[in-house]
């Protein structure tokens, strides 16, 4: 029998209403009251009612996925759901695997979300930057090109989430973007997309967030995590309580090395990779990032039920 590991998703994967399927379940409203009590602001009434605009800013999506995710999380343990044997978390999703393991509080964790979540926000002009999805080349070799196109422009552009072997997001300023698209397309890329975002998360331009964010770490307290969480930056599941700060700290500037993590899940003998919160942006990565690997999503009630079903020969 294989093990499975938990995952759990950041900004993007938002929508109004995403936990109404769990509503009236006692796990899944107690966590909203927590998270709403820490921040003084009802989280429940932003993620059923939106609007999807309010939901959409950073300063609200970043705590409204950490919540969500945790969510998610508690009601799979309150319906008698094993532990897995690893966590991870795409870019704001590490926050949540770090509730998940006990090593951040909620009421500590949705604060400290809310204060990246603006810094990120503050960090650049709106318009000034831009993030660009590359389709049909690998990861070393979008880097590359990002360089080249740093280089030629004299601004920041880099690679900064690796999502799957062949699709790669850049981030930075608008202008080098656009140089690094030109790269791209010259160098056989298939598709660019450019994404919703209100700012180049993962590049040097968010270091002023990350500094930031710093200050406020050094004040959390953070415990050993009960469960490993393989982390973005490095890839290594940390233990230590000031290690595990700086990473979180690098990560905000840094890029999300998603196929390394996946991969690392892997290596831990994992069979399945389950999604945990709203949407399946994830789990539909997995397959693509290793064949041995089954993606699956927990986001509701029947998600719940259809994965109980799945993991029932498969332990941590």
């Amino acid at each position: 029998m294989s093990s499975f590991a938990f995952v759990f998703p950041g900004q993007g994967s938002q929508s109004v209403g995403m936990l109404d399927g769990w509503a009236g379940h006692r796990a899944v409203r107690d966590t909203l009251a927590e998270a709403s009590d820490a921040l003084g602001t009802d989280v429940g009434r932003l993620i059923r009612e939106g609007p999807k605009e309010v939901l959409d800013l950073t300063v609200n999506t970043q705590v409204v996925m950490l919540v969500a995710g945790v969510a998610c999380w508690r009601a799979w343990r309150a319906e008698g759901g094993g532990e897995p044997a690893a966590l991870a978390g795409h870019s704001l999703g590490e926050y949540s695997a770090l509730v998940a393991a006990g090593a951040l509080s909620l009421a500590d964790a949705a604060p400290l979300v809310r204060l990246r979540g603006q810094a990120m926000q503050d960090a650049v002009p709106a318009g000034e930057g831009a993030m660009l999805a590359v389709l049909g080349l690998d990861g070393a070799q979008v880097a590359a090109l990002c360089a080249q196109a740093a280089a030629a422009t004299g601004e920041v552009v880099a690679a900064a989430n690796y999502n799957d072997p062949k699709q790669t997001v850049i981030s930075g300023t608008r202008a080098a973007i656009a140089r690094a698209a030109d790269l791209l397309k010259a160098a056989g890329a298939k598709r660019l997309v450019p994404l919703a975002v209100s700012a180049p998360f993962h590049c040097a331009l968010m270091r002023p967030a990350a500094e930031a964010l710093r200050d406020r770490l050094a004040g959390v307290r953070i415990s050993t995590p009960r469960i490993p969480v393989i982390n973005n930056i490095d890839v290594v599941a940390e233990t230590d309580a000031q290690r595990i700060r700086d990473a979180l700290y690098r990560q905000a500037f840094g890029p999300v090395r998603w196929v390394e993590v996946t991969r690392a899940l892997a290596a831990l003998g994992v069979g399945h990779v389950v999604e945990c919160g709203p949407g399946r942006v994830l789990s539909k990565m997995v397959a693509r990032i290793d064949e041995t690997l089954v993606g699956v999503a927990l986001s509701d009630p029947p998600s719940l039920a259809e994965l109980k079903a799945v993991l029932g020969g498969v332990h941590a």
